[in-house]
């Protein structure tokens, strides 16, 4: 499996919009670095930022709404957030 920004952008998506658990998606950060390869031009800072995901379930590291924006920053992204009534 190639890991690419996009990829990694839409594993946050998944988890921030709870379509994805913490711990789906550690494992998946997890794999990533196990088995999958970095797309060429990005992968050291692929490497890096799969690699703090793959930590994140650590009580020390977690994965705070701020850890998450300064992730998508780096990979060129921001989120928004939408409030709607359920």
């Amino acid at each position: 499996m190639t890991i690419t920004k996009k990829a990694v952008v839409n594993k946050l998506a998944a988890y921030l919009s709870q379509e994805l658990t913490l711990g789906g998606l550690v494992a998946w950060a997890e794999d990533a670095l196990q088995e999958g390869t970095f797309e060429a031009r990005n992968a050291k800072l692929l490497a890096t930022v799969v690699g703090r995901i793959g930590v994140a379930d650590v009580r020390a590291f977690g994965l705070a709404w701020e850890d998450c924006e300064q992730i998508l920053k780096q990979l060129g992204y921001s989120a928004r957030v939408d409030i709607f009534a359920a």
